[in-house]
């Protein structure tokens, strides 16, 4: 183990700085696998895109203009965040004559919303 001491006030944090170098080199590859994948979490941090998003889970697939009424938002507004929400790889669309309808990209993200909403409603 390598170590340093030094003092400090805080009490949330080791007093000693010390730490085991074989598993450091270890889990510093490992942990190098989440890059990107905080992107997933940004496109849902927005309140607008996770409300669509916790509609989707609600509902198999909703159309751009049942989403911007859902949200209480113009359909301008609906499609820059379903757009987002596509682009991320989070939903995906489909056309019919006029109309575009969304529906998560699969139940990965629908496992994600739903167990965030069951987080957030713990005391």
């Amino acid at each position: 183990m390598s170590e340093k001491t030094l003092t400090r006030t805080n009490k949330d944090s080791c007093d000693t700085i010390c730490y085991d170098e074989a598993l450091v080199q270890r889990m510093q590859p490992e942990v190098e696998k989440v890059n990107g994948v905080e992107l997933i979490f940004k496109a849902l941090s927005d309140a607008t895109r996770m409300k669509i998003a916790y509609a989707l889970t609600l509902e198999k697939e909703l159309c751009v203009c049942d989403v911007a009424n859902i949200i209480g938002s113009t359909t301008a507004t609906a499609s820059h965040h379903l757009r987002l929400l596509r682009n991320m790889k989070l939903a995906k669309y489909r056309k019919e004559g006029k109309l575009v309808f969304y529906s998560l990209a699969d139940d990965h993200v629908h496992q994600l919303v739903s167990i965030a909403l069951l987080h957030a409603k713990e005391d």
